[in-house]
């Protein structure tokens, strides 16, 4: 599982014109499931990312978490984090899961995350998606599982 997290002072997805979800600060949450990722990977990335420490303190220094802050997090599937673009010049996304699959861990991700109390908002999965958010330093991040175990 590949998540790309970018800390947000706001942000918000759109589809069809109408704002499927929105936060103010916190996290914004870009998922890519790959074939073989189970829940042990969604468990991993959920208490990860709820106790990652990149939220600043009095002194400026980035030493609070998103449970500190009282952040939300604005979650979005995203298929293309295991598009492979060595040979040609098209990507080939046949690592990523099916979407039944990513549909299925994807929800239960989102699941997870709430169950530390953190607001989640989404997009419509499997949907053309619009996302707006203002990065917050920038603070940028790249979290990945591979059998369950942060790599």
């Amino acid at each position: 599982m590949r998540v790309l997290l970018q800390r947000a002072k706001q942000a918000k997805v759109t589809v069809e014109e109408q704002v499927t979800g929105a936060i103010d600060s916190g996290f914004v949450l870009l998922v890519g499931i790959k074939h073989g990722d189970t829940q042990q990977d969604a468990d991993e990335i959920a208490r990860k990312l709820v106790n990652l420490r990149i939220f600043e303190d009095e002194q400026g220094k980035m030493n609070r978490s998103l449970l500190e802050v009282g952040g939300a997090i604005l979650s979005v599937s995203q298929f293309t984090l295991y598009g492979d673009t060595r040979k040609g010049r098209r990507p080939n996304f046949m690592a990523a899961a099916s979407p039944d699959q990513a549909k299925s861990l994807y929800n239960y991700l989102n699941d997870r995350l709430r169950s530390y109390d953190v607001r989640v908002e989404t997009g419509i999965f499997g949907a053309m998606m619009e996302v707006c958010l203002t990065n917050d330093g920038p603070v940028t991040m790249m979290l990945e599982t591979e059998n369950g175990v942060l790599i």
